[in-house]
């Protein structure tokens, strides 16, 4: 899932996200906005994850959310 589509369906990917990484507020989500390297930022900081893992893990989630009809 590249970066446009997430963006432009951060209103339904925004839940998702939320069972995802629990700890990121609502207000973590709105800030980021489907913009990767934020999101990424917010996980390392919210769960101490290193920039290499908080990245794998965003991948897997994103190859989870993968729509082939977005």
């Amino acid at each position: 899932m590249n970066e446009d589509t997430i963006k432009g369906n951060w209103k339904e990917l925004k839940g998702k996200a939320r069972e995802q990484w629990g700890k990121l507020t609502d207000d973590d989500l709105d800030v980021v906005a489907g913009k990767r390297d934020q999101m990424v930022g917010k996980i390392q900081q919210a769960y101490g994850r290193t920039k290499e893992e908080a990245e794998a893990e965003l991948k897997a989630w994103e190859d989870t959310h993968h729509s082939p009809t977005v």
